[in-house]
C-alpha cells in the first residue's frame, strides 16, 4: 500500500473511533435521560459536541486527501466506508430514540403540571394565549 492509502486508512480509522465514541455517548445520554440526571446530561452534551467537531475535522482532512478519488474505487475503501455508514446509521437511530424519550418526558411533565394546576382549583384554571394551562390568581378579597 502507498503512503496515501495508509494516510486514508488512518483517517477512516479515526472516523470509526469518533463514531464509536459518539454511539457510546448517545447510549449514556439515554441512561441519563431515564434517570433525569441533569448534570450528566450537560456533560454529555459538551462531550457530544466535541466528538462531532472531531468527526467533522477528520472528514475535512479526508476530503482533502490527495488521490482520494483513486482510492474510492478500491474494494478496501468501499468496505471501510460501508462499515462506517452502518455505524453512523446506528448513531442516528440511537439519537432518534433519545429524542423520543426526551419528548415523552416533556409530555409527562406537561400532563403532571396540568393535573397540579387543576387540583388547585377549577375556578382559577385558565389557558394562556399559547394554549398552556395556567392558574389565574387574583388574590383574596378583591372588592369592586
Amino acid at each position: 500500500m502507498t503512503d496515501t492509502a495508509s494516510a486514508i486508512i488512518t483517517l477512516l480509522n479515526q472516523q470509526q473511533q469518533h463514531l464509536d465514541e459518539l454511539l457510546l455517548l448517545l447510549r449514556q445520554e439515554l441512561a441519563a435521560l431515564s434517570a433525569r440526571d441533569i448534570a450528566t446530561l450537560e456533560q454529555l452534551t459538551h462531550a457530544k459536541a466535541d466528538t462531532l467537531n472531531q468527526l467533522q475535522q477528520t472528514d475535512r482532512r479526508l476530503a482533502a486527501a490527495p488521490e482520494l478519488e483513486q482510492h474510492k474505487q478500491q474494494d478496501w475503501f468501499k468496505e471501510k466506508v460501508a462499515a462506517l455508514d452502518v455505524l453512523l446509521d446506528e448513531c442516528k437511530r440511537q439519537n432518534d430514540i433519545n429524542q423520543q424519550t426526551l419528548e415523552q418526558s416533556q409530555l409527562t411533565l406537561a400532563r403532571f403540571k396540568t393535573e397540579l394546576l387543576s387540583s388547585r382549583g377549577k375556578a382559577g384554571l385558565t389557558y394562556t394565549s399559547k394554549g398552556k394551562p395556567a392558574v389565574e390568581n387574583k388574590g383574596k378579597g378583591i372588592k369592586a
